[in-house]
């Protein structure tokens, strides 16, 4: 773990380095490039590079009869899931949809002041695309994070794309999920390869209009690279939190939800701020404590070495400004006043208040998504919405009065404008 206090040299260019904002493909071109040459060749061949890329990366052999999860296959999955697991899955499933049903955009119209009517109409996409990772872990709660959100918004097409093993099979936790979220098809490929075909479309798979998820740098560089073809949610990156605290806060809890966001691994970042000296010592013995007690240490101690910082902050007012320029995915706030602190805070796609708040909750089982803005994109990007899985239209209507009303006003901008037309096709209604 990288530990600095604000008396440090190093600590005001450190802190500095934190005001961060979401390059694209950071990374360097490799990824760029390897990535473009991925969709440009979906894009010529289809199915054939498809089921090409996902033999050379994934050591999975396909044909376009196998490309697709079966009835029987899920069928198969449904027997083999535990009754604390649908539980668990139906749970969730009903506070996202509870959630969503808040946050959703609703019609409205209303009268201008030339007493035109105007107003908006809000109706899902068609079909859509969820991603969901594969890799270390099944992630369970990733397919209710994003097609149950569509499943909300009354899309009727969801077709999702996850990694399936060598084998040729997806987890049955994780497939059970998916169906129950709502995905009408499900597609055995992932990487760029699988954005790239849900977005361009092959001879078996229909493109969608809109591609939601995580995913790996790869994932995210195809979908930045494809927007235009297909809309996007938004870029998400790997996972990270960012803690703030004041004396008040357990450190025993700080330390659990430290280790709980270093268990993604990779290139998870994790951050602690805080201006209790006392605390950030008994953190740092907490997270030692714990971590030697967990499955996954080896990825716990390669994100703890390389992705962790701790800081020692004058006050929470300077820790809550390293937040806003931080703009973390989770920040949990833990201090004495709460509300204070809170109206505070701009940029965090998910934020987290009080002790007993743990991220993992959240994670899992509130209701928002879990799909949140990474890498700084927080201060320009929100995190997935069940809204986001609407189409908007505005809606304009007139009778002759608002017509007569609005004329002189559209006489003037076409004589301007030099679009007389304009003008005329209004006048000549009134005449």
């Amino acid at each position: 773990m990288r530990i600095l206090s604000h008396k440090d040299t190093a600590y005001a260019k450190f802190v500095r380095s934190l005001d961060r904002r979401a390059i694209p493909n950071k990374a360097g071109n490799k990824v760029e490039g390897i990535v473009s040459a991925i969709i440009a060749d979906v894009q010529k061949r289809g199915n054939s590079a498809v089921f090409e890329y996902t033999q050379r990366f994934d050591g999975l052999k396909l044909n376009a009869k196998s490309l697709f999860v079966t009835n029987k296959e899920i069928k198969e999955a449904y027997s083999q899931i535990d009754a604390d697991v649908k539980k668990a899955v139906a749970l969730s499933r009903k506070n996202i949809h509870s959630f969503a049903k808040r946050s959703m955009r609703k019609d409205w119209k209303a009268k201008n002041l030339q007493g035109v009517e105007v107003g908006e109409r809000f109706t899902p996409y068609d079909r859509v695309g969820v991603y969901v990772p594969g890799g270390k872990a099944p992630l369970v709660s990733s397919a209710l994070m994003t097609a149950a959100f569509g499943q909300a918004a009354g899309v009727p097409e969801i077709l999702a794309a996850t990694p399936a093993g060598k084998d040729g099979k997806i987890n049955p936790a994780l497939l059970y999920a998916l169906v129950e979220s709502g995905a009408t098809q499900i597609i055995k490929i992932g990487g760029a390869q699988a954005i790239a075909a849900m977005a361009l479309g092959t001879k078996s798979v229909l493109p969608v209009e809109k591609i939601f998820g995580p995913g790996n740098s790869f994932v995210v560089e195809a979908k930045r690279q494809l927007v235009g073809a297909v809309s996007i949610d938004l870029l998400p990156g790997p996972s990270e939190v960012l803690i703030v605290a004041d004396k008040t806060a357990n450190a025993k809890f700080i330390a659990a939800d430290m280790l709980a966001q270093a268990e993604h691994g990779g290139d998870s970042v994790i951050g602690f701020a805080t201006d209790s000296k006392r605390l950030l010592t008994q953190v740092q013995k907490e997270i030692e404590l714990q971590t030697a007690t967990l499955t996954r240490e080896q990825y716990l101690r390669e994100v703890l070495k390389k992705g962790t910082f701790c800081l020692l902050t004058k006050s929470i007012s300077e820790a809550i400004d390293i937040c806003n320029a931080f703009a973390p995915e989770h920040l949990s706030l833990v201090v004495a006043d709460e509300d204070k602190w809170l109206n505070e805070v701009r940029t965090a796609g998910a934020i987290y208040v009080g002790a007993l708040s743990a991220v993992a909750v959240g994670d899992f089982v509130a209701g928002p998504s879990h799909t949140l803005p990474t890498g700084g994109s927080g201060k320009s990007f929100s995190g997935l919405r069940a809204d986001q899985f609407q189409r908007r239209a505005s809606i304009v209507r007139m009778d002759q009065k608002a017509l007569q009303k609005s004329l002189p006003a559209v006489e003037t901008f076409s004589r301007v404008e030099g679009l007389d037309a304009h003008g005329k096709s209004v006048s000549i209604r009134v005449e």
